[in-house]
């Protein structure tokens, strides 16, 4: 890009900037009277206009489709509520969301617009004649989805799209095209709680052991990415992966890609605060025999 440079232009710019300087002291001296208190007082009604502003701007905007998810204004990484939320950071929805914001070589590039979308258990394929049911340790995951603004409130009716590779480290309509299992969407409750039954997803190479999300303000408007309030991932948590990995039927690849990976080092959240992998990681208990139960918050600012 060209730069310009305002030296060395001759004695014309010269007389040019010493003509500013005297019309700038001859200001100074009128503001130094009386205009020094109309002065202030316009900077104390400036700030009072810039919070109100601000204020406004915290309403919830009018879903829009564009060809990019536009993310929800985010505080800064460290932010947090009286109750100890945090705004979850927005993530890719990376190369398979099969949210229409992309195509497929599978069964649809959109399984938002299929009928039986809604779901708690996303075990199951549900589009097309497959019925296949993913194999893998069973995992009940609930989140919570909460606004951060209002002390975190929870955020009754909103929709929440799911998605996770199988055992395998393989996705559904896109290494695996006939099959759509492991994806649905949930409805948050009055408490803006949901839930899924699914399996513990797999570790392929490269990336820290995760499941997508897409967050929409209501169900209606939870028929493309584009329309998305959030979108983000979770981490699994360490101990848990090491767990299942190591000892549970069809995960002993998971187990040697899990040792070439670390969330630090992670090209999704590795650059994320502590408070927001915190939060990012949802608290599990169970075993690998009898399952796994799993709750994690997600932190919207509305």
């Amino acid at each position: 890009m060209h730069e310009s440079n305002d030296h060395d232009h001759g004695l014309i710019q010269d007389l040019r900037a010493m003509s500013a300087l005297a019309d700038r002291r001859h200001a100074l001296r009128w503001f130094t009277g009386a205009g020094t208190a109309a002065l202030l007082a316009a900077c104390d009604g400036g700030s009072s206009a810039t919070s109100a502003a601000a204020g406004t701007a915290s309403a919830t905007p009018t879903p829009t489709p564009s060809s990019t998810p536009t993310p929800s204004p985010t505080p800064a990484a460290t932010a947090t509520t009286s109750g100890g939320c945090v705004v979850d950071p927005t993530e890719t929805n990376g190369p398979y969301p099969a949210d229409g914001t992309n195509s497929s070589s599978g069964l649809t590039s959109n399984a938002l617009l299929a009928t039986n979308v809604v779901r708690s258990d996303i075990r199951p394929s549900f589009i097309g004649s497959a019925a296949t049911v993913a194999a893998g340790v069973q995992l009940t995951l609930t989140l919570t989805v909460v606004d951060v603004n209002t002390g975190c409130a929870p955020l009754a009716g909103y929709a929440i799209y799911i998605w996770h590779c199988d055992r395998d480290g393989k996705y559904s309509l896109y290494d695996l095209p006939n099959e759509s299992y492991l994806r649905g969407v949930g409805v948050t409750d009055a408490n803006g709680r949901v839930s899924f039954t699914t399996i513990f997803p797999g570790c392929y190479a490269g990336r820290w052991p995760h499941i997508h999300f897409e967050v929409f303000s209501s169900l209606a408007t939870a028929t493309s990415g584009r329309y998305a309030t959030l979108i983000s991932q979770l981490a699994m948590p360490a101990a848990v992966c090491s767990a299942v990995y190591g000892s549970a039927s069809g995960y002993s690849t998971s187990l040697s890609n899990l040792g070439g990976v670390s969330i630090a080092r992670d090209n999704v959240f590795g650059d994320n605060s502590a408070a927001q992998i915190a939060q990012q990681t949802p608290t599990m208990s169970g075993s690998v025999d009898a399952g796994y139960t799993a709750t994690a918050v997600i932190g919207i600012a509305r």
